[in-house]
């Protein structure tokens, strides 16, 4: 059964910096795209990055583009999610995903929904 835990949520500063921490298990597929969103308190859940195994592609939706850095350590199924200059609008709850379908990470993170969700990691940016 696949199994998906974030952490790393704290509490920090504005212009701080976070790494968030995805661990996805139960699964044997080679083909499959690990996303980061969020959601912040009466929003929609929005999408952060993306990473695809089976080119090892890396996608980042226009917000964080240049702040946000998805990396991971496939050995042991982690994504990373480094986050630096954060703001008070960064404040969300982070949820980790995976879907498995073969693909970039642009197109599967932009067409497919993910199909397995961990129960998310809070972040809060604030003095």
């Amino acid at each position: 059964q696949v199994h998906i835990v974030e952490s790393g949520g704290a509490l920090v500063q504005p212009g701080g910096s976070l790494t968030l921490s995805c661990a996805a298990s139960g699964f044997w597929s080679n083909f499959y795209v690990i996303g980061w969103f969020r959601q912040a308190p009466g929003k929609e859940r929005e999408g952060l990055s993306c990473v695809s195994n089976a080119d090892d592609s890396k996608y980042y939706f226009d917000s964080v583009k240049g702040r946000f850095s998805i990396s991971r350590d496939k050995a042991q199924n982690l994504v990373y999610l480094q986050m630096n200059n954060l703001k008070p609008e960064d404040t969300a709850r982070y949820y980790c995903g995976i879907v498995f379908i073969k693909g970039g990470s642009e197109a599967i993170c932009n067409l497919y929904p993910m199909s397995y969700w961990g129960n998310g990691t809070l972040v809060t940016v604030s003095s």
